[in-house]
């Protein structure tokens, strides 16, 4: 990939370009120290993608990550040494349409080095998997459901979102009231070290209380889980929580397709889906998976998606039965939970 490098300490970028050519896969097209830079140089010479520091003077990461993303159609991961004192402002930032937050790789750590090259490896994955035709959606069997009634639960929420997903859930949930017989399951596609972080954030952000989902989880009424990124998110039957490492290969861990995928197979009650801003297509298939079993299909509008490429798809192949602004979801999600419609 074609790279820019944005980060106003000398050495940190040096290191930066060290590591990527080191791994003799990707070019650095330029390196810049500030914000305002950084939007020109990406205007002249637009990268695949670009490696954002968080805080700078002048424009911060967030704001440079917003303004580029109005001018260009690039790719964007906040690289920083400073994510656990900066935390809302790295979720600002992808909020702004960031695809995720990683650590400055340092010349004494080798693993941070190949965590770095990894993550670079999972967007280029997307950017890829975004770049490809849609492939057809996976039949789905119902699994043995040896639990009888609804569920604990009675019904589901499930959302997905990648790029600029903290904000829109942090709207969403500060505007929804806790639902009775009602939970809200949540993958937002984030570096695993940092989903703790993002948990506490969306804590302070949302009117109901907001847990890591674990293995073996009872889903609640009036509680939202949020996925960890170590495996792919399942529901599976009498309202537990599963992770799995199946099917491999994706470009997207967790991933949003096979979180509503479980839905279809295991959920005995009413469900709801929902595809917020992200790049690429992960959550299209499951979204139209869910529609044909009859739940409640939604997806975020292009005018106030950070990134218009996760819903446009779900959009596009016929998933989601309504397209909404951000605004209007939470209101949705309200009345489906107390009238079914």
């Amino acid at each position: 990939m074609k790279i820019g490098i944005v980060n106003d300490t000398l050495m940190a970028a040096q290191v930066i370009a060290m590591v990527l050519e080191k791994s003799g896969k990707h070019d650095v097209l330029w390196t810049v120290a500030n914000g305002a830079e950084a939007i020109t140089r990406c205007v002249q010479q637009q990268p695949d993608l670009i490696l954002m520091d968080l805080v700078m003077p002048g424009l911060n990461g967030a704001e440079t990550t917003r303004e580029i993303l109005k001018r260009c159609s690039v790719a964007v991961l906040v690289v920083t040494a400073s994510v656990g004192t900066n935390c809302s402002l790295a979720f600002q930032a992808m909020g702004a349409g960031a695809l995720d937050v990683i650590a400055t790789p340092t010349l004494n750590n080798q693993a941070g080095q190949e965590a770095f090259l990894r993550k670079i490896g999972q967007i280029q994955a997307i950017i890829s998997t975004a770049q490809e035709p849609a492939p057809s959606p996976p039949v789905c069997r119902p699994d043995d459901l040896s639990c009888g009634g609804d569920g604990t639960a009675g019904r589901l929420v499930a959302i997905g979102c990648s790029a600029g997903g903290p904000t829109a859930l942090s709207e969403i949930l500060s505007s929804l009231p806790p639902l009775p017989d009602t939970a809200v399951v949540l993958v937002q596609h984030i570096d695993q070290r940092f989903v703790g972080e993002l948990v506490e954030w969306l804590t302070s952000k949302s009117l109901c209380p907001v847990h890591l989902a674990t293995e073996d989880a009872l889903l609640r009424p009036e509680t939202v889980y949020v996925s960890a990124a170590a495996g792919h998110l399942e529901v599976h039957a009498c309202a537990r929580l599963r992770y799995t490492d199946q099917p491999l290969g994706l470009a997207c861990k967790p991933s949003v397709d096979v979180l509503f995928a479980s839905i279809v197979r295991n959920w005995r009650g009413r469900a709801m889906g929902a595809v917020l801003t992200g790049m690429g297509r992960d959550g299209a298939n499951g979204l139209l998976q869910m529609r044909a079993r009859g739940f409640l299909t939604l997806a975020q509008d292009q005018a106030t998606s950070a990134i218009f490429g996760m819903p446009k798809a779900a959009a596009v192949n016929g998933a989601a039965a309504e397209v909404l602004p951000l605004r209007a979801i939470a209101a949705r999600i309200q009345r489906w939970s107390q009238t079914g419609e």
